[in-house]
């Protein structure tokens, strides 16, 4: 009789575990569909399109703004971190997963014995004892299913995360990618400036000479010219803290000299603020990354409550135990309920602990939606500002322009004034500067709606 009831226990159990194996297997196929379509998404993120971020920068290189943000997602310490997060939430998962099936552990020990002075064997003997056990857990209210739960809304989350990080190097990509543009661009102008301090230092020097200006037009000249010196080389010096912010914004901080391509991101795209405040709430990947670690909180509260609940398990073992000359063979199948009766109130306060923490993601949930119109509001009118003063800065370069070849051909006729050719000059040289911040202002401002809106461009 007693085998007949281990053989229907055993029947039993065989049963359940195959059916646990079958849940198991539906939810890994499922699990296992979303890690395929993740990864074709960071491959598809990640990979240089054009192949071109797989080679290390050249000397003399002249680089886009496209491969440079494909270097950055190749090269970026942060992707990097943010990516070992991901695979360490997928051990998580399969760690709460182990709940599911049963554990295994084998016992084996050895004594030397040495008998008593009343016993009647006299002399030190060996005791051996082997045992393998098997325990399931049959039944826990969802405890096992809502860790799983939790860990994947947490791995979720992370992949998220890995996304918001992404944009945000993509953005900084962006806006150091267009400093070194204003930077470059600035150097030129100085440059230019120099050469046109230079010609008006060299034409007053002659009109000095032969007596139509007066020596203080000579040295008047001649200080504009060091001043233009002295902005060209604090152009030059910019220009190489711009380089040194690409490259760490690349993360490649050891990278050889190289060019850019001149590029402003001057398209015009119509987007109202409403639209894109709403774009962002949808798309941005901190958003959801914010959702699903409040619903994995949700969850933990739920998990933790189920603590006052009981556990049913089942329990096997089979094994040996005995001296040398007499080894006795034994085995035993059961069921057990635990029944948490008082635990210390730490069931509650862990309940108090996982609300209180679901409070502060509610909370945090809102600061972000508020930053949110923050950041959007903020890059949507800096974009429109910048693009109105594109537009006027063409209309001040052009007069700047013409100002200044009006005062030179006033100059050279003996009419006009050096003061007049050095307010000119001065006016060119800051209408050029005012138009080219213009398109960097423009860029930026256009990245960062970009990024607001939970685009990647």
């Amino acid at each position: 009789m007693p085998d007949e009831q281990a053989m229907f226990i055993f029947i039993e159990f065989k049963s359940y575990v195959k059916q646990q194996i079958y849940i198991q297997l539906a939810h890994g196929f499922f699990i296992m569909m979303k890690k395929i379509l993740f990864y074709i998404f960071l491959l598809f993120l990640i990979s240089s399109q054009n192949l071109w971020a797989s080679e290390t920068i050249q000397q003399g290189n002249i680089l886009t703004l496209q491969q440079c943000i494909d270097i950055a997602l190749k090269n970026h310490p942060a992707i990097q971190a943010a990516s070992g997060t991901v695979r360490q939430s997928e051990s998580k998962i399969g760690q709460a997963r182990s709940g599911y099936f049963p554990q295994i552990t084998f016992n084996s020990g050895y004594s030397r014995i040495g008998p008593p002075d009343t016993s009647l064997r006299s002399d030190p003997y060996n005791n051996y004892s082997n045992t393998l056990n098997l325990n399931q857990t049959l039944f826990d209210f969802g405890k096992t299913y809502t860790k799983v739960r939790i860990q994947s809304l947490q791995k979720e989350s992370s992949e998220a995360d890995l996304q918001d990080i992404t944009a945000s190097i993509v953005l900084g990509v962006k806006q150091s990618y267009y400093s070194f543009l204003k930077a470059k661009m600035s150097v030129t102008v100085a440059t230019e400036t120099m050469k046109q301090f230079q010609q008006h230092y060299d034409v007053a020097r002659a009109f000095f000479e032969t007596g139509k200006s007066s020596k203080i037009d000579v040295t008047s000249a001649e200080v504009n010219l060091s001043n233009a010196s002295i902005q060209l080389i604090s152009a030059q010096n910019a220009l190489r803290i711009a380089f040194v912010k690409l490259n760490q914004a690349m993360g490649v901080v050891s990278a050889p000299e190289y060019d850019v391509k001149d590029e402003f991101d001057t398209e015009k795209t119509e987007i109202s603020f409403e639209s894109a405040l709403s774009q962002a709430y949808q798309n941005r990947p901190d958003v959801l990354s914010t959702a699903l670690k409040r619903e994995a909180l949700e969850k933990n509260v739920t998990l933790n409550k189920i603590g006052y609940l009981p556990t049913l398990s089942g329990n096997a073992a089979y094994g040996y135990s005995g001296d040398d000359t007499s080894i006795d063979r034994s085995w035993n199948v059961g069921v057990a309920l635990t029944f948490p009766l008082f635990t210390g109130l730490s069931t509650k306060y862990s309940v108090d602990e996982a609300t209180a923490s679901l409070d502060i993601a509610l909370a945090n949930e809102e600061s972000l939606k508020q930053l949110i119109y923050l950041e959007v509001q903020s890059a949507w009118l800096n974009r429109k500002e910048a693009l109105e003063r594109i537009e006027a800065g063409k209309t001040i370069v052009r007069q700047a322009e013409e100002t200044l070849e009006l005062a030179r051909g006033r100059y050279a006729t003996g009419v006009g004034s050096s003061i007049e050719i050095t307010d000119a000059l001065i006016k060119h040289y800051n209408a050029r500067m005012t138009y080219i911040t213009a398109l960097t202002d423009y860029s930026i401002a256009q990245a960062s709606l970009e990024k607001a809106i939970g685009g990647i461009k």
